[in-house]
């Protein structure tokens, strides 16, 4: 009878044993490599890791660009979707009741009509009285084909709204895919920086902030102040050096003015105020404030106004930066600018060489 027993296994031998530890060691050196968190990568110096987080904020701020040029689209086709929805719904209400009037008169045609004309003339006691009847019916049957035209008319204009309205929302939707990926895409930006960063000390990270420029400090009592000199220091100051600002006309005035009150509050990609700003939301919600209406994105605000050359740069102007055109600020004179830097960096002043400089352009 044959045997059921489970043949016996044997232990592996020694070189098997090696060989197998030696791909388990391998395939863990692999996955950690991937996860990016190998405590045996070497350390990146605090000038590396300045260099890196400085890349990442720059590439995040191009997809944040394209995320508010995406989300004032998504905006834009959303208002006119509900336009045309609200159109369609009074046109429709209306159509109801363009409908309900010519059932009412087909009704009282058929009721009076159920005979023949010449039985009706026929069995009438009063032929004169008939004639007269039959007249007025014709020209009711004339008013009837009017009702049907009008009635026939609305009806296309509804369909019309609504086959717009479905053509709009197909392409809302497509313009809400591209926003979710730009978010996706300027949000693993910054979780990128960030845990860069949390490799360094307290100390190096500000030692890293620092080395962003001069700009605004947050003093420990809430108060705003600016580092004016190039250096980072001299004298703390929340308004213009004279009191007021220097500007070529008054409505360039009032966006420096803005830009001043702005120092200090924080940077949020996509915000336009009034608690929080990323850097073309600040420009636009400066120039806002002296009734001048700008496009949302950096890439469509250097088209706004007419081009300075930089030599020509007067307090109000636009400052461009990047071969991208992705970052910008509002000058304010001596070769300065107000603007949203970056996450955890508030609003502040900085020179405008600090950045590959792009161009500019002054409102109008």
């Amino acid at each position: 009878m044959a045997s059921h027993r489970k043949p016996r296994q044997r232990p592996l031998a020694g070189g098997t044993v090696r060989t197998a530890a030696t791909l388990a060691l391998a395939g863990a050196a692999t996955a950690t490599a991937f996860d990016g968190t190998s405590q045996a990568d070497p350390r990146l110096t605090p000038t590396q890791v300045k260099a890196e987080v400085d890349r990442l904020y720059v590439e995040a701020e191009e997809a944040t660009e394209r995320y508010n040029g995406a989300k004032e689209k998504t905006d834009r086709a959303q208002r006119t979707l509900n336009a045309l929805r609200d159109e369609a719904a009074r046109r429709t209400a209306r159509l109801n009741t363009a409908r309900n009037a010519l059932g009412s008169l087909a009704a009282s045609q058929y009721r009076s009509g159920s005979l023949g004309p010449a039985a009706q003339l026929a069995l009438s006691d009063d032929p004169e009285e008939y004639l007269e009847r039959a007249a007025f019916l014709e020209r009711a049957g004339d008013r009837g084909a009017v009702a049907i035209a009008s009635v026939q008319r609305q009806l296309d204009e509804v369909r019309a709204l609504r086959a717009k309205a479905d053509e709009v929302l197909e392409g809302l939707r497509a313009d809400q895919t591209r926003l979710s990926r730009n978010k996706a895409v300027v949000e693993g930006k910054l979780a990128a920086a960030r845990r860069l960063l949390a490799r360094l000390t307290a100390e190096e990270r500000a030692r890293i902030e620092a080395a962003d420029g001069p700009g605004t400090d947050v003093g420990s009592g809430g108060g705003r102040t600016d580092r004016a000199s190039r250096g980072g220091g001299g004298t703390e100051r929340t308004a213009p050096p004279s009191g007021r600002v220097q500007a070529p006309d008054p409505r360039a005035a009032q966006a420096v003015a803005f830009a001043y009150g702005a120092i200090g509050k924080p940077y949020v990609w996509g915000a336009t105020g009034p608690g929080s700003f990323d850097c073309s939301g600040l420009t636009q919600a400066a120039w806002r404030s002296a009734g001048v209406s700008l496009p949302r994105t950096t890439y469509t605000q250097i088209n706004a106004g007419h081009r300075v050359s930089r030599s020509q740069l007067a307090p109000g102007d636009l400052v461009f930066f990047y071969s991208g055109i992705s970052h910008v600020g509002l000058y304010i004179g001596g070769g300065r600018m107000i603007h949203a830097p970056h996450p955890g960096a508030p609003v502040r002043i900085a020179p405008i060489d600090q950045m590959p400089f792009a161009g500019a352009s002054r409102p109008s």
